[in-house]
């Protein structure tokens, strides 16, 4: 028999002023309604977009009974001076089941076995609670901000807050793992070698960033650095997607569209090997109500037909690509995802951003546009003996697939 995650009990807020050590303490809410916007807006300022209250609004909205988030603010004193964010999901037999069932194979044991059986006959049963530092929706280092010079100190800072809320947690229904994402090679994270007596590193898929050096000024500049090879490649894909029409779409086409992109959406996400966070249709409006000076949406359409759109967030130094979503069916004939990336690209020369996020996944595609890989890597750590017997093939599944670097680059003389 096994026990995975006991049935959740709801409670008000979490208790507010919880003493850490010296002079910091926290705030911790399960709403985010419930906290203080000054007190928030204070310690996170302009530092990271994704760490906003007008940001974090719109996840809050997507918020259910199988996915929830929590909130934490850090006080120096009655100062605050960072925030620390959550998120939980709750994984189904089925769902979990469907995502490791070729790494079983790997990890063979009378109790893999055993586990195996048991997801096939309780589909609907939540086997896996995962409590991440971190967001879901996107990749990189978005799981807190700490003002504060001491990298010691904000270690001890972050793995108390960490304890308290997954104790809290425990309260409410158990928490199978505690995963800390996403952090660079050359992070602050991994060359302090944070986490690695209590959690376990793991290298995940890599973000693939896109830099445009300082010469260039036209997406035309930029494809005539490539070789011949990869120009050629490169004019063939926007011939191909010439016949469609693009457009930057408004927040009442937005409205018009929302049911089209979602289903172009779902395509991509149904495709996706990690289906962790899905949105709703919704989302796309919301994005572009509260953030509208910082996101946007293009499409493409063919005969009137949407086939392809792209989101995207304009940052402090950098273009971050967001969601996307694509017919498969035509793909390949009017190379709509490559004409998405090049957009990207086009996109970030056009406003200046010398860096492009092009994300996680399709690494070797990325690659031939320019893009180079940034590995990242995140902590876990197993809360109970079942856990870490799930948890050995959920993390050999997120290991990164094996891909070629490609350079579409001139050789430099």
């Amino acid at each position: 028999m096994f026990l995975f995650c006991d049935n959740r009990i709801k409670r008000d807020a979490f208790k507010t002023n919880k003493k850490l050590f010296g002079n910091f303490n926290t705030s911790c809410f399960d709403s985010i309604t419930s906290i203080p916007a000054n007190d928030w807006n204070e310690a996170v300022k302009n530092n990271n977009a994704f760490l906003t209250l007008s940001y974090l609004n719109i996840l809050h909205k997507q918020e259910s009974d199988s996915f929830r988030f929590r909130y934490v603010i850090v006080y120096n004193r009655k100062k605050p001076i960072g925030v620390v964010y959550f998120q939980i999901n709750d994984f189904s037999a089925s769902i979990f089941g469907e995502m490791i069932s070729d790494k079983f194979n790997e990890v063979k044991s009378k109790r893999t076995s055993l586990f195996q059986k048991y997801i096939k006959h309780n589909s609907n049963e939540t086997v896996m609670r995962l409590l991440t530092c971190g967001n879901n929706y996107i990749s990189g280092e978005h799981g807190f901000y700490l003002n504060i010079n001491s990298k010691k100190t904000i270690f001890k800072i972050i793995e108390a807050v960490i304890d308290n809320v997954a104790k809290a947690e425990k309260l409410r229904g158990k928490i199978s793992a505690v995963l800390v994402k996403d952090f660079y090679e050359d992070g602050f994270a991994n060359k302090s070698r944070w986490f690695c007596t209590n959690f376990i590193r793991f290298k995940v898929e890599p973000n693939m960033l896109v830099t445009i050096p300082n010469t260039i000024s036209t997406i035309d500049e930029y494809i005539a650095s490539y070789s011949k090879k990869y120009r050629n490649r490169a004019k063939g894909i926007l011939k191909a997607s010439s016949v469609l029409q693009k457009k930057r779409l408004a927040i009442n086409e937005l409205h018009l569209y929302c049911e089209e992109m979602c289903s172009l959406y779902l395509q991509v996400y149904n495709n996706a090997k990690f289906k962790l966070a899905c949105v709703t249709k919704d989302y796309f409006l919301e994005a572009f109500g509260s953030q509208k000076d910082l996101f946007y949406v293009d499409a493409w359409f063919l005969n009137g037909k949407m086939v392809s759109f792209a989101s995207g967030f304009y940052l402090a130094h950098e273009l971050e690509a967001h969601y996307i979503g694509f017919d498969y069916s035509i793909n390949k004939e009017y190379e709509l995802y490559q004409t998405i990336l090049y957009s990207y690209i086009e996109e970030a020369i056009k406003v200046n951003k010398k860096q492009i996020n092009l994300g996680r996944t399709a690494s070797e595609i990325k690659s031939t546009v320019g893009a180079k890989a940034h590995d990242l890597f995140c902590y876990i750590k197993p809360q109970n003996t079942v856990s870490r017997l799930i948890l050995k093939p959920f993390m050999q599944f997120l290991q990164p697939t094996e891909w070629v670097p490609r350079n579409p680059f001139k050789e430099v003389e």
